[in-house]
């Protein structure tokens, strides 16, 4: 309703209101009580009744009167209350937003690792107290992780065994970055932080935690991502040759396409991952678990599966042309009924360079 119309109908209710209640003060008690009073020559018992009537009417509109006067005083509390809060709202927002520009300022400050660290804070602090920054904090830190972790150091050693590398340490900054990103609230739909193509060949990663983030395509490999939480993350395309990933997570990931060649799964959980013209020539997955995955369309070529889960797992026909290590060879046919040999107790003292 139009504002002007809408108050002109208020005042002509409350004109209204005010005429009938003073209508009523001086007809009422004819009105309320008309058959035991006399409209000419009033006696002493008319005017006990007639003012009566007037004072009860007059307590009445007293109450309606406070009545009004506490709905109006709520109305107005109300909208002074919904106003504070507006307004605590575009200060926070301000704040929030002055916040955001200086993080993302000291975060490009490529001189000094004490801002870049200081920028990476601020914009984990904006994540925690801002939902709708959130998703914009992730793709800025996964952004500099893309542009920061691009090339291993000069020190690498990339020669002989992938399994032998050089691991190298991640820079600070970069460690940090992953580190708030594996710490985001948990939203739905989840954020998937965007690391495609990423460079993290022989780096450690021991215990990084990336569920559902997006490594298309990264390059991982010889990296150490032992007890890693890849689970749900989008691999596909992505190199983990030679990786070292015991314990680690990749439960519902996707690894199509992936090269896993030489890798080191032991106790690996690979549930019901999509493993679609995934390599895994050479990749011992002593103790690992693949319930439920289809290895038909696999690359298994010397794969050593001691041990390993394979509950509901289908593995294609031809085993015996694979050199297969770990089989059960009385069940080498059909598929899903193969099962893995128990895995002998592990060697002392494997472990990674670092």
């Amino acid at each position: 309703m139009n504002p002007s119309l809408k108050r002109a109908v208020s005042v002509a209710a409350l004109t209204l209101a005010v005429v009938g209640y003073a209508l009523l003060l001086w007809r009422g008690p004819w009105w309320i009580d008309g058959d035991h009073l006399r409209t000419h020559d009033l006696q002493p018992a008319d005017g006990v009744v007639i003012t009566g009537v007037r004072t009860a009417l007059v307590a009445l509109g007293a109450g309606g009167l406070g009545a009004a006067g506490l709905y109006y005083t709520h109305q107005t509390l109300r909208q002074t209350r919904k106003r504070d809060a507006e307004q605590a709202e575009a200060t926070a927002e301000g704040q929030i937003n002055d916040r955001y520009v200086e993080a993302v300022k000291l975060l490009a400050h490529e001189d000094s690792l004490t801002q870049r660290l200081g920028g990476i804070y601020a914009l984990e602090r904006n994540m925690h107290d801002s939902r709708r920054d959130h998703p914009t904090v992730i793709a800025i830190l996964s952004a500099f992780v893309r542009g920061a972790a691009t090339v291993p150091p000069d020190d690498a050693e990339f020669t002989g065994d992938p399994g032998l590398w050089v691991r190298h340490r991640l820079r600070q900054d970069v460690q940090a970055a992953l580190d708030v990103i594996a710490r985001r609230p948990a939203l739905s739909p989840p954020v998937r932080p965007d690391l495609c193509a990423v460079d993290l060949r022989a780096a450690r990663l021991d215990g990084v935690c990336l569920t559902t983030a997006d490594l298309v395509d990264a390059d991982l490999t010889g990296a150490d991502l032992t007890g890693a939480d890849l689970s749900g993350a989008d691999l596909s395309g992505a190199d983990l040759s030679g990786a070292w990933l015991h314990g680690a997570n990749l439960a519902g990931a996707d690894l199509s396409g992936t090269s896993m060649d030489g890798a080191a799964l032991h106790g690996a959980r690979l549930d019901h991952a999509v493993v679609n013209g995934t390599s895994f020539a050479d990749t011992r997955l002593h103790g690992a678990s693949l319930v439920g995955v289809d290895l038909s369309n696999a690359d298994l070529l010397r794969t050593d599966f001691t041990g390993a889960d394979l509950t509901g797992a289908v593995l294609g026909e031809r085993l015996a042309d694979l050199g297969l290590v770990g089989l059960d060879p009385g069940r080498s046919s059909g598929a899903a009924a193969v099962r893995a040999v128990p895995a002998p107790p592990p060697a002392p003292g494997v472990r990674p360079i670092r």
